[in-house]
C-alpha cells in the first residue's frame, strides 16, 4: 500500500486551496484502494476522506488531521448484459469523467454527452447524481460497486437502491448531515444507447431548450458534445489554467427546492421548475357512495426548484463580486461559481460563501446550501 508524501490540497483541487494532510495514500489499483480503506477503517478514531479529481471540494487552510486516500484507478471496458440497442460499460472510480464522455461520443453512444466538460472522476457521479442540460447519471446507471465502511465488504448495488435524486444519493454527505450509507465507490456500470454518428431528433425538452433546438431538429452526439463544451466554456465551467473563472468548484450552491407557497413569494421573473406530481383535478367517486355532494378539494402542496444563480444576482451580487481585499470572487461569467482569483485562502472562499448566503436569506428568506464537500471549513 503506497503511502505518499502529503501534497497540499491546493495542488489537487480545482479551487486551488487547502493545506497538505497529515497522511496521504495513493491507490492506483482497485486492490490497493480496498487495502488502503480497510487499513484506515481499522482505527475507528482515524479521520479520513477519499479524493478523486478534487473538483467538488473546499479544503481548509489547516492540515487535515487524518488520512487522504487518492483514488487513482483508471480504465473502462465493455461488459455483457446490455439490453438490445445499448452498450454496457464498466468504469473504474478514478477514471477521468470527460475522457469517458469523449470515448462514448466517439463510439456513437448516447446518454452522457450532455455532461461533457464536467470535471472530476467517474466515482463522484453517482454520489451526487451528476447531471447537466437534461441528462443525469440516474438515467444510464445500472449499478455501482461499493466498499462499506462499517464492514469493509465489497458489494454490487443496483442503482435503484442508491436513492438518486436532484444532486443527491444515499452516499452524499450534505453540509450539516451524515450520509445514510458510508461507502466508497470502486466502479460503476452504465448502459449507453448505441445511436451512431448521424443526427437524430433530441427527445428531451430540457436538452433541446439548452441547445436551442426545435422539437423536430436533429443533432448528432458529437454536435451535442461540442455545443455543450462551448456553452460551459462561456460560463467558465471548463477547466483552463489561464482562466481564473475556472478556478472553482463549479456551481457552489445547490438550486433550492422549496414549497410552492414559498416560490409564489418571489418575483414573477424568478425562474422556477415545478417538481413532483401534478394533480389533474379529477375526483372519482364510486356510484354506490355518491350522495350528490362533492367533497371539498384537498390542497396539494407541490415543490418547486429555484435558480440559485438568479437569487444571488437579484440579491445585489453581480458577476465578479468580491469582498474588500479578498482574493476570492464570484465568477465574472456565472454568479453561481465562487472562484479563486489567485492566492486565495479557503477562509476567503468561505467568507464569500457566507456573505452570499446572508444576502440571499435577507432578500428572499431562502438559505442556499453548498454543493461541494467541505473539509476543515465551516459556513
Amino acid at each position: 500500500m503506497p503511502e505518499a508524501l502529503p501534497i497540499p490540497l491546493a495542488q489537487l483541487t480545482t479551487l486551488r486551496v487547502g493545506a497538505a494532510p497529515a497522511r496521504m495514500i495513493d491507490a492506483p489499483t482497485r486492490e490497493e484502494l480496498i487495502a488502503a480503506l480497510r487499513d484506515v477503517w481499522a482505527d475507528p478514531d482515524e479521520p479520513w476522506f477519499v479524493l478523486g479529481g478534487g473538483s467538488n471540494l473546499l479544503a481548509g487552510d489547516e492540515a487535515f488531521p487524518g488520512t487522504v486516500i487518492r483514488i487513482l484507478t483508471r480504465g473502462f471496458e465493455i461488459v455483457p448484459g446490455a439490453p438490445e440497442g445499448y452498450v454496457r460499460v464498466r468504469v473504474e472510480a478514478g477514471q477521468n469523467w470527460d475522457e469517458l464522455v469523449a470515448w462514448s461520443v466517439a463510439q456513437g453512444l448516447s446518454g452522457i454527452e450532455a455532461m461533457s466538460g464536467i470535471p472530476g472522476t467517474v466515482g463522484a457521479a453517482p454520489i451526487q447524481n451528476v447531471g447537466a442540460y437534461g441528462q443525469e447519471i440516474v438515467q444510464t446507471l445500472v449499478e455501482v460497486e461499493l466498499i462499506d465502511e462499517e464492514t469493509g465488504d465489497v458489494s454490487t448495488v443496483p442503482a435503484s437502491e442508491l436513492g438518486l435524486g436532484p444532486r443527491t444519493s444515499v452516499l452524499k454527505h450534505h453540509y450539516g448531515s451524515v450520509a445514510p450509507r458510508s461507502a466508497v465507490v470502486l466502479s460503476l456500470t452504465l448502459d449507453l444507447a448505441h445511436v451512431g454518428h448521424e443526427p437524430r431528433v433530441v427527445a428531451d425538452p430540457r436538452l433541446r431548450s439548452a441547445l436551442a433546438l426545435t422539437p423536430d431538429q436533429a443533432a448528432s452526439v458529437s454536435w451535442i458534445r461540442e455545443t455543450v463544451l462551448a456553452i460551459r466554456a462561456s460560463k467558465g465551467m471548463v477547466l483552463d489554467d489561464a482562466d481564473a473563472d475556472t478556478w472553482s468548484a463549479g456551481s457552489f450552491f445547490n438550486n433550492p427546492i422549496v414549497a410552492e407557497s414559498v416560490a409564489r413569494t418571489l418575483p414573477e421573473t424568478a425562474p422556477r421548475w415545478p417538481l413532483g406530481r401534478v394533480d389533474d383535478g379529477a375526483t372519482v367517486i364510486p356510484l354506490a357512495q355518491w350522495d350528490g355532494q362533492l367533497p371539498p378539494p384537498q390542497p396539494v402542496e407541490r415543490t418547486v426548484k429555484l435558480s440559485a444563480a438568479w437569487l444571488i444576482e437579484n440579491a445585489g451580487l453581480p458577476k465578479g463580486y468580491a469582498l474588500p481585499r479578498s482574493r476570492a470572487s464570484l465568477s465574472t461569467k456565472h454568479t453561481l461559481a465562487l472562484t479563486n482569483r489567485g492566492g486565495a485562502t479557503a477562509e476567503e472562499v468561505a467568507e464569500l460563501a457566507r456573505f452570499v448566503q446572508s444576502r440571499v436569506a435577507a432578500e428572499f428568506g431562502i438559505v442556499l446550501m453548498p454543493e461541494p464537500v467541505l473539509v476543515g471549513v465551516q459556513l
